[in-house]
């Protein structure tokens, strides 16, 4: 494993930080009360596995200046990934203002309260002036729509595990967020030729997302490659023969153990200038290979299983979504690769989608041990490309795209059901998925279609659409969801007043 580039790494190096509101009409006794009650929530939430970051608790905050003083403070410490805030008490929201109006991490407004139930008969006023989150809690909510902040409600006991997993969904996308800013992202070469939707304005990814995206030329590349000693690749083939199911042919004394060795040079060679350049995600394209001798496939796939994000055909948006759904995805079941839709079953009844890509799918979803086979490639023009093959297990799945509208970024995220193939395939020698999209194939191409989704996407078993959903949130990002749900027209309808919206967004309070 890379750990430069390894996804969990994020939650070890951010945490969340959390605030109470209150006020100080109350007197030193209940602020005394509030502190306690809090900062045992606090440390509850750091403590359960629903929510994969540290929360440290940070004060119960009763004025103007302290509040301004607290957010600046989070705005600016590389540390905090997000702040939670809740009202434990009545929090006079014009105290807010000034705090609310210049800060800019992810936000997350917990509406819970220290007790779950109501004493019914001990019940008296000093409890309702100490536990006033229902009332409190709406103070809040106003003010921060009425200053247009961008946040998260979660509305729950803080015992309930339902809200706790929605924290955890909101603060895997504050990680990804957080890694996300000053990122790097590698383009080897250009995007494929006259294709549209891998292109996109890298300025307004950067002013809009966080992360950077620059060009290196397959040149500089081939310098690391051809750099790699033999000791490496002895080291990088036995840990190949290790870890997975290698053909014949490939293993040491094989008519096409070269291939695998050239493999193994891609990728230390590839890893080795990512490593330069603290890059986090990458591209490459079958039209830019100038130098090589073959299209990097085993090598990307273990790069992405390593952490990097990856995007085929030039596709840098891909590739930063793919790194982000890899951080928010760290510690959870499952996997999260690269991935495209490439054909379609139009069976009645049985209609799916064939998922896979010239080579390039990451291991982490594959179901049982990957074979690693060699084969011609047809496009591309190099010698016969080493890769992984394998299907990957059924269950839930999302499907994630983001996309350059001139005026915005749009993510579109279907929800879908992997299923095992008919057959083996024996005659397709690719990482493959099979999926039936939510709510069946017809309605789900076509809501993608019109909705101008890319045919590459990122694909996970891990997360959920309320994470992307956060993400979106926390990013700015129009978000179109289709699911079990969605029905074309009322999409398209949808799909219109978003163009309105987006269109005057900046003109909006």
């Amino acid at each position: 494993m890379n750990h430069t580039v390894n996804p969990q790494a994020v939650y070890q190096n951010h945490e969340l930080w959390m605030y109470a509101g209150s006020q100080t009409l109350y007197g030193p006794e209940v602020l005394k009360q509030v502190e306690k009650n809090a900062s045992q929530i606090a440390g509850a939430l750091s403590e359960t596995p629903a929510i994969p970051m540290a929360v440290r608790w940070k004060g119960v905050l009763t004025s103007p200046e302290a509040i301004s003083a607290a957010l600046a403070e989070a705005g600016t410490d590389g540390r905090c990934a997000g702040v939670i805030v809740w009202m434990h008490t009545f929090s006079p929201a014009k105290m807010w203002i000034a705090g609310l109006s210049r800060f800019s991490k992810p936000l997350l407004h917990f509406h819970t309260q220290f007790n779950r139930d109501i004493p019914w008969d001990s019940i008296d006023m000093d409890f309702m002036n100490l536990n006033q989150t229902a009332h409190g809690g709406r103070e809040f909510g106003f003010i921060a729509t009425r200053l247009g902040v961008r946040r998260k409600v979660v509305v729950g006991h803080w015992q309930d595990q339902r809200a706790l997993e929605q924290i955890g969904a909101w603060s895997r996308a504050a990680a990804a967020w957080a890694d996300q800013q000053g990122a790097r992202i590698v383009r080897f070469g250009d995007n494929m030729r006259y294709v549209a939707v891998t292109e996109g304005n890298k300025v307004e990814a950067e002013l809009a997302l966080g992360y950077m995206v620059n060009g290196y030329g397959v040149g500089d590349l081939v310098e690391r490659v051809d750099a790699v000693s033999d000791a490496e690749i002895n080291r990088l083939v036995g840990e190949y023969e290790e870890a997975y199911q290698v053909v014949p042919e490939l293993k040491r004394g094989g008519a096409r153990h070269e291939a695998l060795r050239y493999s193994a040079r891609l990728e230390l060679g590839m890893c080795a200038f990512l490593e330069e350049v603290g890059a986090v995600g990458f591209s490459d394209s079958f039209e830019c290979l100038t130098g090589l001798d073959q299209l990097p496939g085993m090598a990307v796939q273990r790069l992405m299983a390593d952490g990097y994000g990856f995007g085929g055909e030039g596709d840098w948006k891909t590739a930063a979504l793919v790194r982000a759904m890899k951080v928010m995805a760290a510690g959870l079941p499952g996997g999260t690769s690269f991935m495209e839709d490439y054909t379609y079953h139009f069976e009645p009844g049985r209609e799916r989608v064939l998922g896979a890509h010239m080579l390039e799918i990451c291991p982490t979803i594959a179901s049982g041990t990957p074979r690693i086979e060699i084969h011609p490639l047809g496009i591309g023009g190099k010698s016969d490309p080493v890769r992984m093959v394998f299907d990957t297990p059924a269950g839930p799945a999302v499907n994630a795209s983001i996309v350059d509208l001139g005026n915005r970024m749009r993510l579109i995220v279907n929800e879908v059901d992997t299923v095992p193939p008919d057959a083996d395939l024996p005659k397709l020698p690719v990482a493959r998925t099979v999926w039936i999209p939510r709510p069946d194939l017809a309605v789900a191409a076509a809501a993608w279609i019109y909705a101008g989704g890319a045919h590459h996407t990122g694909f996970s078993h891990a997360i959920t659409t309320e994470v992307l959903e956060d993400y979106a949130e926390i990013a700015g990002m129009e978000l179109v969801v289709i699911d079990a749900r969605t029905e074309t027209r009322s999409l398209r309808e949808s799909l219109r007043w978003n163009e309105l919206y987006w269109r005057l967004q900046k003109g909006l309070v």
